[in-house]
């Protein structure tokens, strides 16, 4: 097995609020972004197939890279071994927070 870490990251797109493995994750260049690379889904040779996976596989397929804005993560975590990568809806009556941001917002010229 390989002791290369993989990292769940779980944050809100849309109305929606996505689960995602990944091999690399870190802070972008650009400027309240994370950068998340190497996704990682379930084997193709497993019997049952979720369709809630294979949507996201489809999502970003050929995708290298995927930038997130800071305002948007929920939680990141280093976890041992892959889940099931899946899309939630949010409800009016969930109450979840995304990840506090205290950076400095750049002022425009005005």
């Amino acid at each position: 097995m390989s002791n290369a870490p993989i990292y769940k990251v779980i944050f809100y797109n849309r109305s929606q609020v996505y689960e995602i493995f990944a091999k690399a994750i870190y802070q972008s260049e650009m400027y309240g972004f994370i950068e998340v690379e190497e996704f990682v889904f379930g084997e193709r040779s497993q019997l049952l197939v979720d369709p809630g996976e294979e949507k996201l596989k489809t999502e970003f397929a050929g995708v290298k890279r995927s930038y997130i804005p800071l305002q948007a993560i929920i939680r990141i975590d280093e976890v041992e071994k892959t889940g099931t990568s899946k899309i939630s809806e949010v409800k009016s009556t969930d109450k979840i927070a995304a990840f506090p941001f205290q950076g400095q917002v750049p002022q425009g010229d005005a």
